[in-house]
């Protein structure tokens, strides 16, 4: 039974930068409004995404405890999103599960018209930041499609649809291959290593974010050798360094400094500095409801603010991660997929995602309510410093939407 299934690839790919922008305008006249509105489907969307974000995150530490870590959860979860539109049954049941949506109280409809809403403001344009998503499904020409499932993935998702010839599996890698550098601008290449002839789908999610800091660094006061420490030994980093008035709060519960750095457009990045040891105490506590309460309780000062400069390159092969957050019957027999289909059957073979970050002086580019409250260490008025010279974490935030586009953590800022 099992050779009788054809493969799908889930693919996701993205890259960011940093630059400088300005607040971005509302959605245009007959747009989705931002998904910040309680009780919305596109806020009850972003909230599941956030936690989606750090289950996900905490899972690929646990698989390299020691190693940098970056990806985008918002890509992640609008391509399980668009693939469950084609699920059935206990297949589609764990795939939104997993996501975090609890199914009695948002039902699918209100799930897929918030990535509807999510999808489409991050694609609306804007002269301050360059940030594009979007969706491709590259299909086998022989396969038979649902009208249904063609329909929704092109009006939800606004996804490109594209006949492929998979029997010639060097010219299909090529082509999607080229259509995903093309779409981030050179920054992911060679996504697709290898296709097997039996491949039927490939489903590609990409993410672009190029954006300039509010506050970019001056190149001239950027330190060529300074001592990051990895572990037990340090290495030299270039390390930015500025003195300006930025949002900083400390939080006690978890031990940890957080620092907001505005772009000139609808972002926002948080910096988070935990205290000496307690990196994996942070890690283990990370949530949608800690992010609200870091959001909401920052306090503007004069800073100085030492940050490396720094690329990283992530890969993942999400097959080995996803089923053991719940998907499991996609990636074997029992993946039921007529939703996509009525001849044949279908399974996910391999889900990839691939992720490129550049933070440097001008910008980066990167192809609920508590009664704890965060405070500030020095007192009113005076200059007080943070360098962040040890593992931090790293969230870059849609301010439209509430969605964390890009969720890592720097161990070693030299390792690309």
């Amino acid at each position: 039974m099992a050779s009788a299934f054809h493969q799908v690839f889930l693919v996701i790919s993205l890259c960011a930068s940093a630059y400088r922008v300005s607040p971005s305008s509302l959605p245009s006249k007959g747009s989705p409004c931002p998904s910040s509105r309680n009780g919305t489907p596109a806020f009850r969307v972003s909230s599941s995404n956030t936690d989606f974000a750090f289950h996900l995150y905490q899972r690929l530490v646990s698989k390299t405890p020691s190693q940098n870590i970056f990806f985008s959860p918002v890509s992640v979860s609008a391509s399980l999103a668009m693939l469950a539109l084609g699920a059935h049954a206990a297949t589609k049941t764990q795939i939104l599960q997993s996501m975090g949506f609890n199914l009695t109280h948002t039902p699918e409809a209100a799930i897929q018209q918030g990535f509807q809403h999510l999808v489409h403001s991050l694609r609306v344009p804007s002269k301050d930041l360059d940030l594009r998503m979007g969706n491709v499904l590259f299909i086998k020409k022989e396969l038979q499609l649902q009208e249904n499932f063609l329909n929704n993935v092109k009006r939800l998702y606004e996804s490109e649809v594209f006949s492929t010839d998979f029997s010639n599996t060097s010219t299909a890698r090529k082509r999607i291959n080229s259509y995903v550098e093309k779409e981030t601008k050179g920054k992911v290449v060679d996504l697709i290593q290898d296709l097997e002839p039996q491949t039927a789908m490939v489903l590609v999610n990409y993410i672009f974010f190029k954006a300039k800091w509010k506050r970019p660094f001056n190149p001239l006061y950027t330190s060529k050798r300074y001592p990051f420490l990895v572990g037990k030994t340090t290495v030299n980093v270039p390390m930015m360094h500025q003195v300006e008035q930025f949002a900083l709060g400390v939080d006690p519960e978890l031990d940890c400094s957080v620092l907001q750095m505005d772009y000139s457009g609808d972002a926002v990045a948080f910096f988070v500095l935990p205290g000496q040891g307690k990196m994996r105490h942070l890690e283990q506590a990370l949530s949608s409801r800690t992010l609200r309460k870091w959001s909401h309780s920052l306090q503007k000062r004069w800073l100085e603010v030492f940050i490396p400069k720094f690329s990283i390159s992530t890969s993942y092969d999400l097959e080995t991660i996803l089923p053991k957050m719940g998907i499991r019957d996609a990636f074997d027999k029992n993946a039921d997929f007529s939703g996509i289909t009525k001849r044949g059957f279908l399974k996910v073979s391999k889900a990839t995602h691939k992720a490129v970050l550049d933070v440097r002086e001008e910008g980066t580019e990167a192809a609920a309510a508590t009664a704890t409250k965060l405070t500030t260490r020095s007192k009113e008025g005076s200059s007080h410093s943070i360098c962040f010279n040890r593992s931090f974490l790293l969230l870059i935030v849609s301010k439209a939407t509430g969605t964390v586009l890009f969720l890592g953590k720097v161990e070693n800022p030299t390792k690309f």
